[in-house]
């Protein structure tokens, strides 16, 4: 008999209602009935992609014996991290905390009252590898509730000081000689200088296995090499972007990247695909394509941004959350292939050119099998077999074509088909700037056609809503959903000038101020100031997989400060900027957006106005002209001769075309250069400023 889950909306929580576990959503009929009946909360919280959150239920959730057990002791609850960021933000943190670790699947035990006493991430059903069984930890927590609840109070009433300590706290860095804090640019150099000392010259990225692709610790990156012209920070961008896409962690067929590599050297991944990764990997790829040129990131830009497309996209506009790493109850295996399985699809002359590209193999890279990938030089391979390389990348090409045909008749990975706001946001604006920077019309429609769903089908009563599925929104949105479409609006309006998306700017960004600003404390929040269901008020500023709510709401506030002339916004993305010095020069890695932020704040301002009808075609070529610049710290705004915009934006006054032609203004650091009515004129002004 399906539990409570299956009324709920989540494709992560509809997965676990026939679970013989009496699952609860999160809300207050759960917390009554623990105190009611006097017994602790297991919290599970995980999500639908997760392979070790599939592994437990599994194991423990789908046993009866184990539903027993949690049914007798425990009222129990399941959450989707994806559709409530902030209990999955407290409660990790608690178990980080208690255990030094964190992870999902997250299992964490609170009080009645909500309090966390103790957690843990993956518990097996039995002891293995110093782990004890999940049993085990029921048995100890049921025991240690009843016979010590006092000291299990009193530890839970510790655990939640340090936690709202936590929440207000002002992290401390290092300082100059002087005894100052770092801050402006010296903070910028000094963040660079610690990332570049974990940059692996040899296999590119950061760190040792596992290794996550940082796209924002790219992005940082890109951004030094473009102010300082630093050519070492332009090669570890270079060379970890082209080592990832070379690597196992890519699809070489269907395009998209997965969520992080096993191994030091990307050739193992976990395979399930974020929509979250793919937006943040596709941006970095475009901007190395703009600031370099190199064809083969404009490839990976498109073959990225055509996956999300054509995989991932809601037929009303928006974009699902996931592909799950597993099909056949097995993880990978959607993915994976052997030489017999190569030779029937391709024939034996093309699948043994192919596996020497692709590294295939008899004995395999994985588990037997073979993981796709490109150790190899392929200009030496196309000189060894006697050919030019256009004519190995052609046969390539359809090989791969060919293949992907084959493996699109497997049985697929589960896809999460719910659309969350932030994720949506992240993925919109990447569309819209690779739309207007490479000339894709298609792309900058999605992000246009996206922009408009989650507008009039995930807004409701002046705010934005977290999560829509099957035609029903809901969930109030967090600090990331404002900050994350709040972008995306901004760069759909300058890759179409439409006026129409300025006063969406407007709403968005001040509604923002007035959900999440806490003028007193200068805080942003995560969750808004009416939402009561935790403890204590979720916050967390760090980036991790995708960026905080902090960065993109400090990120937002300095584009619409720069676009508006809005002191407000100026002064809040100050204050923030100032009051986080201190964590963003102790760990760099963990604040790459916000170090970003920083990077347009301190930056000399690069304003660029168009006048000109948007349908004329010397206005487009001047907008695509500004549009295929690699220009991180542009303000570009837009109008037509005679238009009344309704809001005042300094960059347009006094703006007017030159000789009867659509013109475009430059202006750096407060010096214009002359008005320029030709694409040719605007690109030389523009190649001045990089």
């Amino acid at each position: 008999m399906p539990n409570r889950l299956s009324k709920e909306n989540s494709p992560y929580l509809i997965q676990h209602a026939e679970n013989p576990v009496d699952w609860y959503p999160w809300g207050d009929e759960a917390f009554t009935q623990a105190k009611m009946r006097n017994v602790p909360v297991l919290l599970s919280i995980g999500y639908s992609a997760c392979h070790w959150c599939h592994v437990m239920e599994r194991e423990s959730f789908e046993d009866p014996v184990t539903a027993e057990i949690m049914n007798q002791g425990f009222v129990n609850i399941k959450v989707d991290r994806e559709e409530r960021p902030d209990i999955d933000s407290l409660y990790m943190q608690s178990v980080q905390v208690i255990s030094g670790h964190g992870g999902w699947p997250l299992t964490v035990f609170l009080t009645p009252e909500g309090d966390p006493f103790y957690g843990g991430t993956y518990f097996p059903p039995e002891s293995r590898q110093g782990l004890p069984s999940f049993r085990q930890i029921l048995s100890a927590i049921q025991k240690a509730y009843r016979d010590n609840h006092g000291e299990v109070l009193e530890n839970a009433g510790k655990l939640r000081s340090v936690l709202e300590r936590s929440t207000a706290e002002i992290g401390e860095g290092p300082l100059t000689g002087d005894g100052k804090k770092i801050i402006g640019t010296d903070l910028l150099d000094h963040a660079y200088h610690f990332l570049s000392s974990r940059f692996d010259p040899t296999h590119g990225g950061f760190g040792g296995a596992p290794k996550f692709p940082q796209p924002m610790t790219l992005e940082f990156a890109l951004r030094f090499y473009s102010r300082q012209k630093d050519e070492q920070a332009l090669n570890v961008v270079i060379h970890t972007l082209r080592k990832m896409a070379n690597g196992g962690m890519y699809d070489h067929l269907a395009g998209g990247f997965h969520r992080y590599s096993v191994d030091a050297h990307w050739l193992v991944p976990h395979f399930e695909k974020m929509l979250y990764d793919n937006a943040l990997l596709a941006q970095i790829y475009l901007n190395a394509f703009q600031a370099t040129g190199y064809s083969d990131f404009k490839q990976v830009t498109e073959q990225t941004l055509d996956h999300i497309l054509r995989d991932m996209r809601d037929p009303e506009g928006g974009f699902y959350s996931a592909l799950d790493a597993d099909s056949n109850g097995e993880e990978g295996v959607f993915y994976l292939w052997d030489p017999a399985q190569i030779r029937e699809v391709l024939g034996a002359d093309l699948a043994t050119l192919f596996g020497r590209c692709y590294d295939v193999s008899n004995t395999g890279n994985f588990e037997g099998s073979n993981i796709l990938h490109l150790p190899h030089d392929l200009n030496a391979i196309a000189r060894s077999e006697g050919m030019e390389i256009e004519q190995l990348h052609e046969s390539l090409r359809k090989a791969r074509k060919k293949l992907l045909k084959t493996r699109n008749l497997r049985e697929k990975p589960l896809r999460d088909d719910k659309i969350l706001a932030s994720w949506n946001g992240l993925a919109l604006r990447t569309l819209a700037e690779a739309g207007g920077a490479l000339g894709r019309d298609d792309y900058l429609q999605a992000g246009i056609s996206g922009i408009n769903f989650v507008l009039s089908r995930m807004r409701r009563n002046d705010r934005l809503l977290r999560s829509y599925k099957d035609g029903t929104a809901r969930i109030d949105a967090f600090l990331e959903d404002y900050g994350a479409v709040g972008n995306a609006l901004v760069t759909v309006y300058e890759a179409t000038l439409e006026p129409n998306w300025i006063e969406e700017i407007h709403w968005i960004a001040n509604r923002m101020i007035d959900l999440f600003w806490d003028e007193e404390s200068g805080i942003f929040y995560d969750s808004p100031d009416d939402r009561k269901d935790l403890i204590i008020r979720a916050r967390d500023i760090m980036d991790n997989a995708m960026p905080s709510g902090n960065s993109l709401a400090v990120e937002l506030l300095i584009r619409t400060a720069q676009l508006f002339g809005d002191e407000k916004h100026r002064k809040i993305s100050e204050r923030v900027l100032d009051r986080e010095s201190g964590s963003m020069a102790r760990f760099p890695t963990a604040f790459s957006r916000l170090l970003s932020a920083l990077d347009r704040k301190v930056s000399r301002p690069i304003e660029i106005a168009i006048v000109g009808k948007r349908d004329d075609p010397a206005t487009c070529d001047l907008l695509r002209a500004v549009l295929g610049q690699y220009l991180p710290n542009r303000t570009l705004a837009g109008i037509s001769p005679g238009e009344t915009i309704g809001y005042t934006l300094p960059i347009l006054a006094n703006r007017a075309e030159q000789r009867g032609k659509p013109t475009a203004y430059v202006c750096e650091g407060y010096t214009c250069s002359q008005p320029a009515d030709s694409p040719e004129s605007l690109t030389e002004q523009l190649k001045s400023l990089v």
